[in-house]
């Protein structure tokens, strides 16, 4: 199979070569559940899937949770009928759980040693895979259960397991090779910190996008210590696509966690003035609304990659081009007043 040429830079000292875009699973894991994107068409996703890797996408990014499993599942459809030199690398997560018996609840965060054991062999039956590219803990062991507020962490019970005990854990399935790289999602540097003294983090996956800048504290820990960075939610569930109005954010089903989320009600007003003073560059560049707002978030120092989701083939093409975009001294000081002026998000305009 032929494929587009696409950028890659290399994960941290993993030794992989990503390419800078990678395909992000958790919109298409379906509903009843949760954190669900609403219902989705399981063809049409494996379709998706493998448009991306045809347009040279090398990595796909998933979670035992997303979908309680659904997602796992979908990407072994995806690549199971791939030739092995065009098998995408798959990173996948653990440590949240979730009670087969009632998929609407919270899942819980939980790291103890057994748990994520568990864990990783139900991904390795689901993705009918025999290792994991990159396996990551999602969030802090908490004990208690997530409410997904853009990365907040919530409480943490007396029984939750130190990051020292379950990052030792990661590393031991790594010597195994059960896992070839292991990382941390949505840890503080202090966090990061302590983890380094165990192991070294092969790569950070945190939330980052022109309206969510607040990781960027987390992004230069990475790149002083040599640790990839993928980015998670760069185009911030849709928001910086130009696609999205306030009329489809009226018309989110109550399924889809975004209808209550403050990004797509408080915040919506300054979020989607944003995505529309990203329109000139666009135009400027030839490319989309997305392509810009990737673009951005990949011309941050120490970025690696970013995650980007679709439903759809033709989702896949709308972000595809972002990474032979190159940003301009002028481009990065219109983003910058742009983000000043609209009041979207927290966090620096710039590095």
């Amino acid at each position: 199979m032929s494929h587009t040429p696409v950028p890659t830079r290399p994960l941290g000292r993993t030794g992989f070569e990503i390419t800078t875009l990678g395909f992000g699973s958790w919109v298409v894991a379906g509903g009843g559940w949760r954190f669900s994107w609403g219902a989705t068409d399981d063809t049409e996703s494996v379709a998706a899937l493998r448009h991306a890797v045809e347009a040279g996408v090398n990595w796909i990014d998933t979670a035992a949770v997303y979908g309680l499993g659904h997602a796992e599942e979908l990407v072994g459809k995806a690549v199971a009928g791939l030739p092995a030199a065009d098998r995408p690398l798959i990173f996948t997560k653990a440590g949240l759980t979730w009670d087969p018996a009632d998929p609407a609840a919270a899942p819980r965060r939980i790291m103890r040693p057994d748990s994520v054991r568990r864990e990783l062999d139900d991904s390795l039956r689901r993705l009918g895979v025999d290792h994991i590219d990159l396996y990551q803990v999602h969030y802090p062991d908490t004990g208690e259960s997530l409410e997904y507020a853009g990365g907040g962490f919530g409480a943490v019970s007396p029984n939750a397991t130190p990051i020292e005990e379950y990052w030792q854990v990661m590393a031991e399935l790594k010597a195994q090779g059960k896992v070839r790289a292991i990382g941390l999602s949505n840890h503080d540097t202090a966090l990061l910190d302590r983890a380094e003294r165990v192991a070294h983090v092969d790569a950070i996956q945190p939330p980052f996008s022109a309206i969510n800048r607040g990781a960027a504290a987390e992004i230069a820990w990475a790149r002083a210590h040599d640790t990839g960075v993928i980015a998670y939610s760069p185009l911030q569930s849709g928001l910086l696509t130009g696609a999205f109005t306030a009329e489809r954010a009226a018309a989110l089903t109550a399924d889809d966690w975004r209808s209550t989320h403050a990004d797509f009600t408080t915040g919506l007003t300054a979020n989607l003035a944003l995505a529309q003073a990203l329109r000139p560059l666009a135009d400027r560049h030839e490319a989309s609304v997305a392509e810009i707002a990737l673009a951005w978030v990949l011309d941050w120092p120490g970025i690696t990659g970013a995650i980007v989701g679709a439903r759809t083939s033709a989702q896949v093409d709308g972000w595809a081009g972002a990474g032979r975009i190159t940003l301009t001294p002028a481009d990065r000081d219109a983003i910058a007043a742009a983000i000043t002026a609209t009041g979207a998000g927290t966090g620096p305009a710039r590095p």
